[in-house]
């Protein structure tokens, strides 16, 4: 099928293009190449795709420019969107929150109303297990509330699953919501844990652990996203006709939409996370102790049965097994970070 992907440049979109492209998909992607992070590594992205794969269409446009997405649908009329790019990152949240309004509101209306007048066969979007905010009980269901977010960035991506039924609903459009677990793998962002605390390792640098690294978090390897991406491409939700109003089902609607977990579904506690770094850095961390940050949630564990009974798959990557495979990525693509600090001048 046509697969647009947005955020096709990003850590999660530039390994679902590849694996779409492997699976036989015409895939064109959608990044603005913005300055969240350093833009050079979304280029180095784009160039192991193809590398890895052949090169491919790549719009770089913003989503809150609303003519611009509207004339891409007209012209390349996709079939399916998987729809990844937004602004992430809760604590950048604190710092600049119109950044979200622009990218994860107005630029989510802007596919959605796309996809209403150019229809296409499904909508796959990107959530976070940051919706389930202050609910303490774990593991997260998708049958669970979510009306506490944390952060701005969490309250936006609940605001993104409202904003698709209610599209659903009126249009008809399939969309399928998927609330991502903590993701990590090779080519991935620098402002998350896995960058952060191997170069602060590999630099003999101190390391800061919120919330005492008492905290624990479902991490989920790259190649379980994509998989599960991948095996829903051709799974377009229907209305659940056995739908109550009376008992309304949080993860399906009387619309065809449709919400799934996709994590690894063994929270490990930070510092045990953290043992695992330097194992396979073989080096010591520097720690630094530090209370729990505003935004951050406690704890988090991942129920994914809808999604195992839905497309035959959960993720099943553990994490030192997914760790390793990051820290061999991590060695060849920073190597003056990775220097060992006895080598140096």
């Amino acid at each position: 099928m046509k697969v647009l992907v947005t955020g096709a440049a990003g850590f999660i979109g530039a390994h679902c293009v590849l694996r779409l492209i492997r699976d036989g998909h015409d895939v064109l992607g959608l990044d603005n190449f913005n300055g969240y992070y350093d833009p050079q590594l979304k280029h180095d992205r784009v160039r192991w795709v193809s590398h890895e794969a052949g090169d491919f269409p790549l719009v770089t446009t913003d989503l809150a420019d609303a003519p611009a997405i509207e004339a891409l649908f007209a012209r390349e009329r996709p079939q399916v969107v998987v729809h990844l790019a937004a602004q992430a990152g809760v604590r950048y949240s604190l710092e600049n929150p119109r950044a979200y309004l622009d990218s994860n509101l107005e630029g989510f209306l802007n596919i959605l109303e796309s996809c209403r007048r150019h229809p296409v066969e499904h909508l796959i979007y990107a959530s976070s297990s940051s919706v389930y905010g202050a609910n303490q009980h774990t593991p997260y269901s998708v049958q669970d509330g979510v009306n506490h977010p944390l952060s701005l960035y969490a309250a936006t991506k609940k605001a993104n699953e409202l904003m698709a039924h209610s599209y659903s609903h009126l249009f008809g459009i399939a969309c399928t919501g998927l609330r991502f677990f903590t993701v990590y793998g090779p080519w991935g962002r620098p402002d998350m844990s896995p960058i952060q605390f191997a170069r602060a390792i590999s630099e003999g640098l101190p390391l800061k652990l919120f919330n005492y690294g008492r905290h624990q978090r479902d991490f989920t390897y790259i190649d379980d996203i994509v998989e599960s991406i991948a095996r829903l491409i051709d799974r377009a939700p229907h209305a659940n006709g056995a739908w109550d109003r009376d008992r309304p089902d949080p993860a399906s609607s009387m619309a065809p939409w449709r919400l799934f977990n996709i994590g690894g579904q063994h929270p490990v506690e930070l510092k045990t996370y953290l043992a695992l770094l330097e194992k396979h850095l073989g080096q010591k961390a520097v720690v630094e102790l530090l209370p729990l940050q505003p935004g951050d949630v406690l704890n988090t564990c991942a129920e994914a049965s809808d999604l195992a009974r839905a497309t035959g798959f959960q993720p099943r990557i553990e994490l030192d097994e997914g760790l390793g495979r990051f820290i061999a990525w991590f060695r060849e693509y920073y190597p003056t970070a990775y220097r060992p600090r006895a080598a140096r001048g």
